[in-house]
Protein backbone atom coordinates (compact mmCIF):
# COMPACT_ATOMS: atom_id res chain seq x y z
CA UNK A 1 0.00 0.00 0.00
CA UNK A 2 1.27 3.44 -0.80
CA UNK A 3 1.96 5.84 2.05
CA UNK A 4 -0.43 7.84 3.39
CA UNK A 5 1.26 10.60 4.53
CA UNK A 6 4.31 12.85 3.71
CA UNK A 7 6.15 13.53 7.00
CA UNK A 8 5.74 12.19 10.71
CA UNK A 9 7.90 14.87 12.02
CA UNK A 10 6.05 17.49 14.99
CA UNK A 11 7.17 20.07 13.41
CA UNK A 12 4.71 22.23 11.43
CA UNK A 13 4.48 22.78 7.25
CA UNK A 14 3.94 26.23 5.60
CA UNK A 15 0.72 26.53 4.83
CA UNK A 16 0.11 30.27 4.00
CA UNK A 17 2.70 32.69 2.07
CA UNK A 18 0.54 35.37 5.23
CA UNK A 19 2.70 35.27 8.48
CA UNK A 20 -0.70 36.13 10.01
CA UNK A 21 -3.21 33.50 8.57
CA UNK A 22 0.07 30.83 8.78
CA UNK A 23 0.16 31.55 13.00
CA UNK A 24 -3.76 31.71 13.00
CA UNK A 25 -3.41 28.33 11.26
CA UNK A 26 -1.57 26.92 14.18
CA UNK A 27 -3.15 26.45 17.81
CA UNK A 28 -1.27 24.95 21.08
CA UNK A 29 -3.55 21.82 22.27
CA UNK A 30 -4.97 23.74 25.40
CA UNK A 31 -6.36 26.65 23.75
CA UNK A 32 -9.97 24.97 23.50
CA UNK A 33 -9.96 24.11 27.15
CA UNK A 34 -9.57 27.50 28.05
CA UNK A 35 -12.01 28.96 25.02
CA UNK A 36 -14.89 26.39 26.21
CA UNK A 37 -14.58 25.34 29.88
CA UNK A 38 -16.09 29.22 30.58
CA UNK A 39 -18.31 28.34 27.56
CA UNK A 40 -19.57 25.14 29.88
CA UNK A 41 -19.39 27.21 33.30
CA UNK A 42 -21.60 29.66 31.76
CA UNK A 43 -24.28 28.18 30.20
CA UNK A 44 -24.44 26.19 33.06
CA UNK A 45 -24.89 28.60 35.58
CA UNK A 46 -27.50 30.13 33.50
CA UNK A 47 -29.31 26.60 33.48
CA UNK A 48 -29.26 26.05 37.11
CA UNK A 49 -29.27 29.84 37.97
CA UNK A 50 -30.89 32.17 35.45
CA UNK A 51 -33.43 29.33 33.81
CA UNK A 52 -34.16 27.40 36.37
CA UNK A 53 -34.50 23.99 34.23
CA UNK A 54 -33.70 21.85 37.42
CA UNK A 55 -31.21 19.43 37.68
CA UNK A 56 -33.20 16.17 36.25
CA UNK A 57 -33.60 17.95 33.07
CA UNK A 58 -30.72 19.90 33.04
CA UNK A 59 -28.28 16.84 32.88
CA UNK A 60 -30.62 14.69 31.04
CA UNK A 61 -29.94 17.36 27.81
CA UNK A 62 -26.46 17.15 28.91
CA UNK A 63 -25.80 13.49 28.37
CA UNK A 64 -28.01 13.84 25.07
CA UNK A 65 -25.80 16.25 23.77
CA UNK A 66 -22.52 14.40 24.50
CA UNK A 67 -23.80 11.44 22.41
CA UNK A 68 -25.26 13.94 19.51
CA UNK A 69 -21.80 15.52 19.50
CA UNK A 70 -19.85 11.79 18.71
CA UNK A 71 -22.73 11.30 16.39
CA UNK A 72 -21.55 14.85 14.79
CA UNK A 73 -17.68 14.35 14.80
CA UNK A 74 -18.10 10.93 13.04
CA UNK A 75 -20.46 13.03 10.19
CA UNK A 76 -18.30 16.06 10.19
CA UNK A 77 -14.90 13.75 9.85
CA UNK A 78 -16.39 11.37 7.66
CA UNK A 79 -18.49 13.68 4.99
CA UNK A 80 -16.95 17.46 5.41
CA UNK A 81 -12.99 16.41 6.39
CA UNK A 82 -13.15 13.62 4.26
CA UNK A 83 -14.74 15.16 1.47
CA UNK A 84 -12.19 15.61 -1.44
CA UNK A 85 -12.94 18.31 -4.47
CA UNK A 86 -12.37 18.40 -7.82
CA UNK A 87 -11.86 21.74 -8.66
CA UNK A 88 -8.34 23.59 -7.33
CA UNK A 89 -9.92 26.07 -4.96
CA UNK A 90 -12.03 23.12 -2.80
CA UNK A 91 -9.03 21.08 -3.22
CA UNK A 92 -6.72 23.68 -1.00
CA UNK A 93 -9.75 24.55 1.08
CA UNK A 94 -9.75 20.49 1.50
CA UNK A 95 -6.05 21.05 2.64
CA UNK A 96 -5.99 23.32 4.84
CA UNK A 97 -9.19 21.66 6.73
CA UNK A 98 -8.14 18.25 6.85
CA UNK A 99 -5.33 17.23 3.99
CA UNK A 100 -2.96 18.77 6.01
CA UNK A 101 -3.28 16.31 8.74
CA UNK A 102 -3.36 13.25 6.79
CA UNK A 103 -0.19 14.39 5.47
CA UNK A 104 1.49 15.78 8.13
CA UNK A 105 -0.01 13.77 10.88
CA UNK A 106 2.53 14.53 14.28
CA UNK A 107 2.28 18.78 13.18
CA UNK A 108 1.91 19.02 17.26
CA UNK A 109 0.42 22.75 16.01
CA UNK A 110 -2.41 21.09 13.94
CA UNK A 111 -4.30 18.54 15.74
CA UNK A 112 -6.66 20.70 17.89
CA UNK A 113 -9.53 23.27 15.82
CA UNK A 114 -8.03 26.38 15.36
CA UNK A 115 -10.31 29.16 17.42
CA UNK A 116 -10.69 31.11 13.80
CA UNK A 117 -12.84 27.77 13.14
CA UNK A 118 -13.81 26.55 15.99
CA UNK A 119 -15.96 29.37 17.78
CA UNK A 120 -18.07 29.98 14.04
CA UNK A 121 -18.54 26.19 14.48
CA UNK A 122 -19.56 26.86 17.86
CA UNK A 123 -21.61 29.89 17.66
CA UNK A 124 -23.81 28.15 14.47
CA UNK A 125 -24.11 24.93 16.67
CA UNK A 126 -25.74 26.74 19.39
CA UNK A 127 -27.88 28.66 17.77
CA UNK A 128 -29.01 25.62 15.58
CA UNK A 129 -29.59 23.93 19.22
CA UNK A 130 -31.98 26.33 20.25
CA UNK A 131 -34.19 26.43 17.55
CA UNK A 132 -34.36 22.74 17.84
CA UNK A 133 -34.06 22.29 21.46
CA UNK A 134 -37.59 23.11 23.91
CA UNK A 135 -37.06 26.41 25.47
CA UNK A 136 -34.09 27.14 27.55
CA UNK A 137 -32.99 23.42 26.94
CA UNK A 138 -29.90 24.12 25.09
CA UNK A 139 -28.40 25.31 28.29
CA UNK A 140 -28.39 21.75 28.98
CA UNK A 141 -27.63 20.04 26.15
CA UNK A 142 -24.69 22.34 24.67
CA UNK A 143 -22.39 21.93 27.91
CA UNK A 144 -22.88 18.16 27.19
CA UNK A 145 -21.99 18.82 23.19
CA UNK A 146 -18.82 21.25 23.57
CA UNK A 147 -17.10 18.79 26.35
CA UNK A 148 -17.88 15.82 23.98
CA UNK A 149 -16.11 18.19 21.52
CA UNK A 150 -12.74 19.08 24.25
CA UNK A 151 -12.58 15.66 24.60
CA UNK A 152 -12.73 14.56 20.91
CA UNK A 153 -9.74 18.00 20.67
CA UNK A 154 -7.74 17.02 23.64
CA UNK A 155 -7.91 12.91 23.09
CA UNK A 156 -7.15 13.76 19.53
CA UNK A 157 -3.48 15.17 20.65
CA UNK A 158 -3.27 12.96 23.20
CA UNK A 159 -3.81 9.86 20.31
CA UNK A 160 -0.55 11.29 17.70
CA UNK A 161 1.43 11.85 20.88
CA UNK A 162 1.31 10.01 24.04
CA UNK A 163 1.68 6.24 24.97
CA UNK A 164 -1.25 4.83 27.01
CA UNK A 165 -0.91 1.78 29.05
CA UNK A 166 -5.00 1.58 29.79
CA UNK A 167 -6.66 -0.60 27.01
CA UNK A 168 -9.58 1.13 26.53
CA UNK A 169 -7.30 4.10 25.16
CA UNK A 170 -5.07 1.69 22.94
CA UNK A 171 -7.60 0.58 21.36
CA UNK A 172 -8.79 3.75 20.48
CA UNK A 173 -5.17 5.17 19.82
CA UNK A 174 -5.24 2.20 17.28
CA UNK A 175 -8.16 2.86 15.92
CA UNK A 176 -7.26 6.19 14.63
CA UNK A 177 -3.71 4.77 13.79
CA UNK A 178 -4.96 2.40 11.29
CA UNK A 179 -7.31 5.59 9.91
CA UNK A 180 -4.34 7.03 8.91
CA UNK A 181 -1.61 4.45 8.13
CA UNK A 182 -3.80 1.76 6.93
CA UNK A 183 -6.79 3.16 5.30
CA UNK A 184 -8.17 6.53 5.26
CA UNK A 185 -11.81 5.51 4.43
CA UNK A 186 -12.39 3.57 7.62
CA UNK A 187 -12.07 4.49 10.87
CA UNK A 188 -13.75 7.98 11.67
CA UNK A 189 -14.36 8.48 14.80
CA UNK A 190 -12.07 9.41 16.59
CA UNK A 191 -12.67 9.58 20.37
CA UNK A 192 -15.29 6.22 20.35
CA UNK A 193 -15.22 3.92 17.35
CA UNK A 194 -19.55 3.54 17.77
CA UNK A 195 -20.18 4.92 14.88
CA UNK A 196 -18.01 3.05 12.75
CA UNK A 197 -19.20 -0.05 13.80
CA UNK A 198 -23.08 1.11 13.51
CA UNK A 199 -21.93 2.22 9.52
CA UNK A 200 -20.24 -0.50 8.78
CA UNK A 201 -17.06 1.98 8.41
CA UNK A 202 -14.30 -0.02 11.25
CA UNK A 203 -11.45 -1.75 10.46
CA UNK A 204 -11.02 -5.56 10.69
CA UNK A 205 -9.46 -5.78 14.21
CA UNK A 206 -7.39 -9.04 15.10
Amino acid sequence: MAKNFISNSEESTRMFKSDLLEALSKVHYLVPVFIFVPVILASTYIAFFVKQIGALAYFEYFFIGLFVWTFVEYIMHRFVFHYVPKNKIGLRLHFIFHGVHHDYPSDAKRLVLPPSVSIPLATGFYFLFDVILPTNCVFGFFPGFILGYLFYDISHYAIHHFNFKGNVWKKIKQHHMLHHYQNPEKGYGVSSPLWDKIFRSDFIKK
